[in-house]
């Protein structure tokens, strides 16, 4: 997907994601999970398991819990990573076993997941209902309705909106009204029976922002991922987050020397050398990026439903675009830092800002010096009124003269 499609009314307006043509991907996350165990179980060293239900972790001694067919079993580990979801139980664990930052904030947003089928080609063919090179929107500014294209030609529709609106919309007639009056152009596509059948058979679901800090206990623990770091889905930031987690770690891992070789410490305890030490330095590094990123998909929730419907914010985007175009390590926007670049979510974040500062002194300065022109302009063009009216105020004075001096002869 190149750009996003945003409808509004009877219109649809393009906005490219990049000025140089970059694009982002829809992925199949349950085609991505297979591809991924898939590759996991032809390694030698990984064993997968399946139905265990984790229990219970003593972090500091590694001694973990599993129950799988009511069956209890206990394994023993070096080092745990918790990779276990925005409810993580080993995240709950760690928090045991260090003073652990924890915030969990739920937005006033639920969604409701909806499909819009295939259409009959030209060739007879099954073809996308929609342009599949685009995100589409539709913002309502408090709410929306984004479509996102599948392999097999469908797309899949999600319905943002707050959950008293969602109680609200509890008959049929309620709901047609509100998406004929509001989304209009998709019931076609989508389909009057299918909408019916999808918003009350479907789930709402909940948006959650979770942080923690620190994301490792000593040398025994660390966690990844939405375990770490949930995010509400609006940047599409959540895997590629969680996929940067490991090349971070493994980076540290690999600076700090880690090697799976276990050493005696003094006190005749088994460790790995440098694993503490590059885990804290991974929390130490890391922390800050993954905290931003769960800001910036908080406020691309606000542009997606609203700010891109905006005059302003259409033309910013543009003399953003324009000025990266002319001088590429001037200004680079926001979106090709996050995600057509491996700027560390934070140091895009205070790019940012700084480009949008000087960006405003520029504003400022530039609308000050055209004030001042105009401001000169005027003077002098006054001073030129001014000297026509004088003149023509004597050449109707010297009119009224030799007037008088007719009436008098």
């Amino acid at each position: 997907m190149r750009a996003r499609m945003v409808h509004i009314g009877h219109q649809q307006l393009s906005q490219a994601y990049s000025p140089h043509g970059e694009h982002i991907n829809a992925v199949d996350r349950a085609r991505l999970n297979e591809l991924l165990l898939d590759a996991a179980e032809q390694l030698p060293n990984v064993t997968l398991f399946f139905e265990y239900q984790f229990v219970h972790a003593n972090i500091i001694d590694g001694h973990m819990i599993f129950v799988n067919n009511s069956q209890e079993h206990i394994y023993e580990a070096d080092l745990i990573v918790g990779a276990d979801g925005a409810y993580s139980k080993v995240r709950s664990q760690m928090m045991r076993a260090t003073r652990m930052n924890y915030e969990q904030v739920y937005i006033d947003t639920a969604y409701c997941e909806l499909s819009m089928p295939p259409i009959q080609g030209k060739d007879g063919e099954p073809s996308f209902a929609l342009d599949p090179n685009h995100l589409h929107i539709w913002p309502r500014h408090t709410f929306m309705l984004i479509a996102l294209p599948n392999p097999d030609r469908s797309f899949t529709c999600t319905l943002f909106m707050p959950f008293d609106m969602f109680d609200a919309i509890d008959t049929e007639e309620k709901l047609l009204a509100f998406f004929n009056e509001h989304f209009k152009d998709a019931v076609p596509l989508i389909g009057r029976d299918r909408l019916i059948q999808d918003y009350f058979a479907h789930p709402r679901g909940s948006l959650i922002t979770v942080k923690a800090s620190p994301h490792h206990v000593d040398g025994k623990a660390v966690m990844i991922g939405d375990a770490a770091h949930a995010m509400v889905p609006f940047y599409g930031q959540g895997m590629n987050c969680g996929f940067q987690d490991v090349e971070v770690l493994h980076s540290i891992l690999d600076r700090y020397g880690v090697t799976p070789l276990l050493r005696n410490d003094e006190q005749g305890n088994t460790h790995v050398p440098g694993l503490k030490e590059a885990l804290e330095a991974y929390s130490e590094e890391h922390v800050k990026d993954t905290h931003t990123i769960c800001e910036l998909a908080l406020y691309n929730y606000y542009e997606m439903r609203s700010a891109v419907t905006s005059l302003r914010y259409m033309a910013r985007k543009k003399v953003e675009s324009l000025i990266h175009i002319a001088f590429p390590h001037l200004i680079i926007p926001l979106y090709t830092m996050v995600s057509f670049s491996t700027y560390p979510y934070s140091q895009a974040l205070q790019r940012w800002k700084r480009q949008n500062y000087w960006l405003h002194v520029s504003a400022v300065a530039a609308a000050t010096a055209t004030v001042a022109i105009v401001g000169i302009y005027s003077q002098r063009h006054l001073r030129h009124l001014g000297h026509l009216a004088w003149q023509q105020l004597l050449s109707s004075s010297q009119v009224v003269k030799n007037t008088m001096m007719s009436i008098k002869a």
